[in-house]
């Protein structure tokens, strides 16, 4: 294994066939967050799973604060993994911030996707005079203190609500280990990233085909968004709003979410 694919966990699973897909966790989870899905696939394609730096199954010595306080870092590390692989072409499923992070990707790259399935993902989380993106800044920066005030407890707060369940659920109780593994000065420095971040203006340089596939209720994300990426996104683009709850709708709905996403990655957008 290189160097790159050492740093960010990678496995590749799955049959002889050519055809790729690579599955990207968002904030607070690492791979494991495709549990459901990767059985389904591993018989009919090649899959890469991979964690992004900072979560909590990464190495923190190699999580540089200044080169992951853009999005843009993800989206290198992404190209980087691709090409010590030696990928062609993939079908690219980014689950939260790494719908982004493939999108951002795609525009340096596009001939290696052939197209971005976005589940949960948004190109900015602030709400704006013209957009709504379900946050004011007063609310990130309680987020932001909570999180710098007593990490542990936050996790336990926030996980529910972002799942959609209580304490009890396996679902919850997984986020919440995932999110908790992260160490909390990296995972305060990931949050302002991805929270702060602003993709509005590069959505129309995205040519690939995206799907982009989100729930009823999320509390990141609310369902205005992926009507907002449908109609901003330059290339093709198809909507679908699942009947799940929450913004990791792969986790805690699976019997909902995994034929949703099977059907987006083995169909392509009608003409």
């Amino acid at each position: 294994m290189g160097i790159v694919e050492t740093a960010h966990n990678v496995k590749v699973l799955g049959s002889g066939n050519p055809q790729t897909i690579v599955l990207a966790h968002g904030f607070g989870t690492d791979q494991s967050v495709w549990k459901h899905l990767v059985p389904h696939l591993v018989d009919l394609y090649r899959v890469i799973l991979y964690d992004n730096m900072g979560a909590g199954t990464t190495n923190p010595e190699y999580f540089d604060f200044d080169r992951y306080s853009t999005l843009e870092g993800y989206a290198y590390d992404l190209l980087a993994i691709l090409e010590e692989l030696q990928i062609q072409s993939c079908i690219f499923v980014g689950h939260s911030v790494s719908a982004m992070i493939g999108a951002i990707a795609s525009i340096t790259r596009p001939d290696l996707f052939t197209k971005i399935v976005m589940l949960s993902g948004s190109p900015r989380y602030l709400n704006d005079f013209d957009y709504y993106g379900g946050f004011e800044q007063e609310d990130l920066e309680q987020l932001f203190e909570a999180m710098r005030e007593n990490y542990k407890a936050w996790c336990s707060g926030f996980a529910p609500l972002a799942v959609g369940g209580d304490m009890d659920s396996i679902a919850v109780q997984e986020f919440s280990r995932t999110l908790f593994n992260m160490r909390p000065d990296i995972a305060l420095s990931v949050g302002r990233t991805i929270f702060n971040s602003d993709m509005r203006s590069i959505l129309a340089m995205v040519t690939v085909p995206c799907h982009v596939v989100q729930s009823m209720k999320d509390l990141a994300v609310p369902v205005a968004v992926s009507e907002y990426l449908h109609q901003h996104l330059g290339g093709e683009s198809i909507v679908e709003v699942m009947s799940s709850d929450g913004h990791l709708p792969q986790l805690s709905s699976p019997d909902i979410v995994i034929p949703v996403l099977l059907r987006h990655i083995q169909s392509d957008i009608a003409a």
